[in-house]
């Protein structure tokens, strides 16, 4: 974070949706900040405060939603 450059690499859930928050406020003063998150997913959504790289599964989302 000194360097200004983030790379995130986020669980999915509650915990995405508190560190959302912080990546905001982190681009807001300046910070690059890439999240690299499954193509299927339930919360990892694409911003315009951050870069998203997706990376491939073995899995749609409608399996995953059904699972939950």
């Amino acid at each position: 974070a000194a360097a200004g450059r983030l790379l995130v690499v986020p669980v999915d859930g509650s915990h995405w949706l508190s560190m959302r928050e912080v990546l905001d406020m982190l681009q807001q003063k300046g910070h690059e900040v890439v999240v690299v998150a499954p193509e299927v997913n339930l919360h990892i959504k694409p911003s315009k405060n951050f870069v998203m790289k997706m990376y491939p599964v073995p899995f749609i989302q409608e399996e995953m939603e059904n699972d939950f």
